[in-house]
């Protein structure tokens, strides 16, 4: 994998190699958190939305604010960053502010709520030539509806659908197998999640993309018995060096 070193932090060019479809996301605003997590190699991007940006105080809903805070992700190695638009029932307002958050950079990718204002929306924007994610998913029939549109991501809630008493993990599991019997390319982008064996457990049923918080990365790297293993090998290293 190609590195480049600019300044006093490693950079990763944009043309990283990957096996399979797997992909990570960070879900956060916080720079910080960017800082720690994509120099591991192991997130292939960021996903925001305005919620988000308030809690990590990183910007402002406005498209030269958001241009300046994917240009940082890009910087640090993201491969691809989600920005979200913002308008309520103006379809007009969200597939033009949609349409200034995608001409950003090629690798943005505009999310929409999957709202009726919303499909129509995205409608306008994959028209255009513009990925789009559509977000806020909570029921399986939301998945064939993003299909139809020619969306790259759905994004159901795991941890929210639980919240309200629907079976998350079973709902995405669903999602995943309408997205397969239909051949289709939308990735079932699970958010949400609120611990590492969520992934672990969806990974096995075959879903392959997903958005974590910082706090569930840091549980990625937080096995102790990997941890004291390593140790051992470093005891060991210093003994017989």
């Amino acid at each position: 994998m190609a590195r480049a070193h600019r300044g006093a932090h490693a950079m990763f060019t944009s043309e990283k190699k990957r096996s399979g479809r797997l992909r990570l996301f960070l879900d956060t605003a916080d720079v910080a958190a960017w800082r720690t997590w994509l120099p591991t190699g192991v997130f292939y991007g960021v996903t925001t939305n305005p919620t988000l940006l308030e809690r990590a105080k990183a910007t402002r809903c406005d498209a030269g604010a958001l241009a300046e805070l994917a240009r940082e992700a890009f910087r640090l190695g993201a491969d691809e960053v989600q920005l979200q638009t913002w308008g309520g029932k103006d379809v007009d307002a969200l597939a033009q502010r949609g349409a200034t958050l995608a001409a950003i950079d090629p690798r943005v990718v505009v999310k929409v709520p999957i709202t009726e204002a919303g499909a129509r929306a995205a409608h306008l924007l994959v028209q255009d030539g513009h990925r789009v994610t559509m977000t806020g998913v909570y029921a399986t029939h939301q998945v064939v509806s993003a299909a139809a549109l020619g969306a790259a991501y759905a994004a159901p809630y795991l941890g929210r659908m639980n919240d309200v008493g629907i079976d998350g993990m079973e709902a995405v599991m669903d999602m995943q197998c309408i997205v397969d019997a239909l051949e289709s390319d939308l990735r079932v982008l699970v958010a949400s999640v609120r611990e590492v064996g969520e992934v672990a457990k969806l990974a096995a049923a075959g879903v392959d993309t997903f958005t974590v918080s910082p706090g569930v990365a840091e549980q990625m790297f937080a096995e102790p018995l990997t941890q004291k293993a390593a140790e051992d090998f470093e005891a060991a290293a210093e003994r017989w060096s």
